[in-house]
């Protein structure tokens, strides 16, 4: 399990990489984030990372790349957020529809009263009415 934090690093790391080609080291990653961290606490997190196999380190003095592990985890993060967006999108639109035909029931109950008023003139605007809004 991850940290917050780690996962923030994981994804700014992963994004540079990607972006660069070339591994990433924690002076960059204090440079990109905008964690309020010491380079010591970034170079923590990325050995806590480095153990739990999401990034490796080919050598010593080198940054950091990431593995198998990171790549697929990044990959499933950015499908949960799309999946979030697209059902935050749904209801949405299930609200829109809901208020719309709220709205259409009001004005049907309208034309209703009157029809039973028998005020043919009256019906008319209302069908106006609702006619400019469709």
């Amino acid at each position: 399990m991850i940290t917050d934090r780690q996962e923030k690093l994981l994804d700014f790391l992963i994004r540079e990489y990607i972006s660069a080609g070339e591994p990433v080291s924690s002076l960059e990653l204090k440079k990109i984030t905008d964690l309020d961290v010491c380079g010591a606490t970034i170079r923590n997190d990325l050995q806590e990372l480095a153990k739990q196999g999401y990034i490796t380190q080919p050598h010593t003095s080198a940054g950091r790349i990431p593995t198998q592990k990171a790549y697929k985890h990044f990959a499933e993060k950015i499908e949960r957020e799309r999946q979030r967006e697209y059902d935050e999108f749904i209801v949405r639109q299930i609200r829109y529809a809901h208020e719309e035909m709220e709205r259409q029931m009001q004005q049907m109950q309208e034309i209703m009263q009157e029809l039973d008023n028998g005020n043919i003139f009256n019906i008319l605007k209302i069908l106006d009415k609702w006619n400019r809004k469709i």
